[in-house]
């Protein structure tokens, strides 16, 4: 038997692999594919030992091994009935021969990174991932836990395992002992700016200015503009959420900024952000200077 986790959402492979591995009765056989060589494949894919009647091999990343990923094709038909290969990888070119050829012979999951669009899907995980712990979430506060953590499983599944020490989750907790992601940090941020708060505009900025990037921090600061403009210019009948991945709690209060500001605003905002973006493209002063004037100009 032969499956194939394919995919850059490394921790729904690894969930994957251990549902596989739970159903073996035995020890799997772990193989680093990149480091893979021709001679080790007679006994990996066909051998049997005098003491097992079954086998689970894993081999990752054997498409990175250009050499094994070559020769795959011809010792797919040779893979012993009784062992159980599994082939994990995370970006494989498919245009290959070796793709098409192992991808008609096993049984394949793609599992890829969650967007805006999965949204709704993380927050029904969430709460379901809770109800493994005896916990009860309710919509909002797991939407809130969402929001403020983002969409990586792996941050999820931390934030999850230290609100299961609680006797009850609530957003308040939430807010007291789960960090915010830098995209959360950067959303409140852009809307105090948008407020015109500049005396927490500047904390902010300090604050982020000791962990962050400057020019990653713009880039997500930056896409909050664009966003405000979307949402601005939508017409009726429009659905921005839907159409351009917006999850729909930032495009909600985004909505409620560029009905206040009107388009002609929300044009100048884009403007001094594409004036922001030149300047540190040529350096034309200190990144966190440029970001903090272009936020205080907002």
């Amino acid at each position: 038997m032969i499956t194939w986790l394919i995919g850059e959402n490394s921790f729904e492979v690894r969930e994957a692999l251990k549902s596989i591995e739970s159903k073996f009765d035995g020890s799997p056989e772990r193989i680093d594919g990149t480091e893979l060589t021709l001679a080790q494949l007679p006994d990996l894919l066909m051998g049997m030992s005098l003491f097992a009647t079954e086998r689970l091999v894993v081999i990752q990343d054997i498409s990175r091994n250009s050499s094994m990923w070559e020769k795959l094709p011809e010792w797919l038909p040779r893979i012993n009935d009784a062992i159980h290969v599994v082939f994990i990888d995370t970006k494989p070119d498919k245009r290959t021969t070796s793709y098409k050829a192992l991808k008609a012979a096993a049984s394949v999951e793609e599992f890829t990174p969650w967007t805006d669009r999965d949204t709704q899907k993380a927050e029904q995980w969430v709460k379901a991932r809770m109800g493994q712990y005896q916990l009860d979430l309710d919509a909002a506060t797991a939407s809130h836990l969402v929001r403020r953590v983002g969409l990586d499983q792996w941050r999820l599944s931390q934030a999850l395992d230290t609100l299961s020490l609680l006797d009850t989750v609530t957003i308040d907790a939430i807010d007291q002992i789960i960090p915010a992601s830098p995209t959360e940090n950067v959303f409140q941020l852009f809307e105090t700016a948008l407020e015109g708060d500049s005396r927490k505009v500047s904390e902010s900025i300090a604050t982020l200015e000791l962990t962050e990037d400057p020019y990653a921090l713009f880039a997500l600061l930056s896409s909050q503009a664009l966003t405000l403009a979307t949402v601005a210019y939508a017409q009726e009948g429009d659905n921005a959420p839907k159409d351009f991945a917006i999850h729909p709690f930032v495009a909600s209060k985004l909505g409620r900024h560029a009905k206040r500001l009107g388009e002609h605003k929300v044009a100048s905002i884009v403007e001094l952000f594409a004036k922001a973006d030149a300047d540190l493209k040529r350096s034309r002063g200190e990144p966190w200077l440029i970001i903090e004037k272009t936020l205080l100009s907002i």
